[in-house]
Protein backbone atom coordinates (compact mmCIF):
# COMPACT_ATOMS: atom_id res chain seq x y z
CA UNK A 1 0.00 0.00 0.00
CA UNK A 2 3.28 2.52 1.07
CA UNK A 3 4.48 1.81 -2.43
CA UNK A 4 0.95 2.94 -4.25
CA UNK A 5 0.51 6.24 -2.78
CA UNK A 6 3.58 6.82 -3.63
CA UNK A 7 3.05 5.91 -7.18
CA UNK A 8 -0.15 7.92 -7.18
CA UNK A 9 1.64 11.04 -5.87
CA UNK A 10 4.55 11.17 -8.90
CA UNK A 11 1.69 10.06 -11.99
CA UNK A 12 -0.47 12.63 -10.69
CA UNK A 13 2.54 15.23 -11.55
CA UNK A 14 3.40 13.24 -14.79
CA UNK A 15 -0.47 13.53 -16.03
CA UNK A 16 -0.24 17.49 -14.77
CA UNK A 17 2.61 18.06 -17.06
CA UNK A 18 1.28 16.36 -19.63
CA UNK A 19 -1.80 18.48 -19.59
CA UNK A 20 0.50 21.37 -19.67
CA UNK A 21 2.19 20.10 -22.94
CA UNK A 22 -0.89 19.77 -24.57
CA UNK A 23 -1.99 23.35 -23.68
CA UNK A 24 1.38 24.50 -25.32
CA UNK A 25 0.78 22.54 -28.07
CA UNK A 26 -2.75 24.26 -28.70
CA UNK A 27 -1.63 27.82 -27.75
CA UNK A 28 1.26 27.54 -30.23
CA UNK A 29 -0.54 25.67 -33.01
CA UNK A 30 -4.25 27.42 -33.38
CA UNK A 31 -4.26 30.37 -30.68
CA UNK A 32 -1.16 32.30 -32.05
CA UNK A 33 -1.76 31.96 -36.15
CA UNK A 34 -5.45 32.88 -35.42
CA UNK A 35 -4.17 36.15 -33.36
CA UNK A 36 -1.78 36.83 -36.34
CA UNK A 37 -4.59 36.52 -38.83
CA UNK A 38 -6.62 39.01 -36.91
CA UNK A 39 -3.69 41.72 -36.49
CA UNK A 40 -3.25 41.18 -40.37
CA UNK A 41 -7.11 41.86 -41.53
CA UNK A 42 -7.44 44.59 -39.07
CA UNK A 43 -4.38 46.28 -40.56
CA UNK A 44 -5.66 45.66 -43.99
CA UNK A 45 -8.88 47.34 -42.95
CA UNK A 46 -7.76 50.26 -41.31
CA UNK A 47 -5.10 51.19 -44.30
CA UNK A 48 -8.18 51.29 -46.39
CA UNK A 49 -8.54 54.91 -48.45
CA UNK A 50 -11.27 56.16 -51.26
CA UNK A 51 -10.17 55.03 -54.51
CA UNK A 52 -8.87 51.63 -53.75
CA UNK A 53 -10.31 48.91 -56.00
CA UNK A 54 -11.35 46.08 -53.52
CA UNK A 55 -13.27 42.30 -53.64
CA UNK A 56 -15.89 42.04 -50.87
CA UNK A 57 -16.06 38.82 -49.09
CA UNK A 58 -19.15 37.71 -51.04
CA UNK A 59 -17.45 38.19 -54.56
CA UNK A 60 -18.43 41.87 -55.30
CA UNK A 61 -15.85 44.31 -57.25
CA UNK A 62 -16.30 47.81 -56.85
CA UNK A 63 -14.06 51.00 -55.57
CA UNK A 64 -14.35 52.82 -52.35
CA UNK A 65 -15.86 56.00 -53.08
CA UNK A 66 -16.34 56.40 -48.99
CA UNK A 67 -14.92 55.08 -45.41
CA UNK A 68 -16.65 55.39 -41.93
CA UNK A 69 -15.90 54.03 -39.04
CA UNK A 70 -17.78 50.69 -39.93
CA UNK A 71 -19.03 50.56 -43.09
CA UNK A 72 -17.77 51.04 -46.64
CA UNK A 73 -19.28 52.41 -49.94
CA UNK A 74 -18.45 51.06 -53.09
CA UNK A 75 -18.89 52.27 -56.39
CA UNK A 76 -19.54 48.64 -58.46
CA UNK A 77 -20.73 50.09 -61.54
CA UNK A 78 -21.46 53.57 -63.45
CA UNK A 79 -23.98 55.62 -60.70
CA UNK A 80 -24.50 52.26 -58.89
CA UNK A 81 -23.10 52.36 -55.13
CA UNK A 82 -23.83 50.01 -52.49
CA UNK A 83 -22.55 50.24 -48.82
CA UNK A 84 -21.25 47.28 -47.35
CA UNK A 85 -19.64 46.87 -43.77
CA UNK A 86 -15.89 47.11 -43.46
CA UNK A 87 -15.71 43.97 -42.58
CA UNK A 88 -17.03 42.45 -45.45
CA UNK A 89 -14.28 44.03 -47.82
CA UNK A 90 -12.10 40.63 -48.64
CA UNK A 91 -8.93 42.01 -50.62
CA UNK A 92 -7.43 43.88 -52.82
CA UNK A 93 -8.79 43.31 -56.67
CA UNK A 94 -5.93 41.12 -58.38
CA UNK A 95 -4.56 39.71 -55.30
CA UNK A 96 -4.58 37.32 -52.43
CA UNK A 97 -7.34 37.92 -50.14
CA UNK A 98 -6.67 38.95 -47.13
CA UNK A 99 -9.54 37.66 -44.71
CA UNK A 100 -9.81 33.63 -44.77
CA UNK A 101 -12.43 32.16 -46.76
CA UNK A 102 -14.44 30.32 -44.23
CA UNK A 103 -15.23 26.30 -45.00
CA UNK A 104 -18.33 25.81 -43.72
CA UNK A 105 -20.25 24.12 -45.99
Amino acid sequence: MIAMSGGLGQSGFGLLAMYGLIGLIFYVLLYMPMQRRQKKVQAFQDGLKVGDKIVTTSGIYGQITRLNDKSVQVQIADKVRIEVARASVGGYQGQEPVVAESRNA
